[in-house]
């Protein structure tokens, strides 16, 4: 999306985003570009947005993910095909927050999330019984 917006950023020379209606990106649909277009210059949009930038460059450790522009909905799908049953939320944390080559969390924070979340599934579910894809509430 970022890549979109820059794209027709650069062709119309404007950063007005109403100005880049007419390029929008192949892959959406004309009426959903427009609304967006409509909606980045409000006030209430460009609040949001400020807050998110300050908020991702105080926590570069917390922005951290193995996913890259996969979305989970494509690793849901490969580890699905790779495990021959749905994933669960923490396999699928794991597959998105652990590196690789070495198996370990990209950070203490994501470490933190996957053992609290792992101890409140198992404090709510009795051994032996099937636990949520998700628990929300965990």
């Amino acid at each position: 999306m970022w890549e979109a917006e820059d794209k027709a950023m650069k062709i119309t020379s404007s950063q007005d985003p109403t100005a880049w209606m007419d390029y929008g990106p192949v892959w959406m649909r004309r009426d959903y570009w427009e609304s967006l277009c409509h909606r980045w210059p409000t006030r209430p949009w460009q609040e949001r947005s400020q807050a998110a930038k300050c908020n991702r460059a105080a926590h570069p450790k917390k922005n951290m993910h193995t996913s890259g522009s996969v979305s989970y909905a494509i690793h849901s799908q490969k580890l699905c095909h790779e495990l021959e049953h749905t994933p669960t939320f923490y396999e699928l944390f794991d597959r998105t927050h652990k590196r690789k080559a070495t198996d370990d969390y990209v950070s203490e924070s994501a470490r933190t999330i996957a053992e609290a979340y792992d101890k409140t599934m198992a404090d709510r579910n009795a051994e032996g019984t099937p636990q949520p894809d998700l628990d929300p509430e965990a």
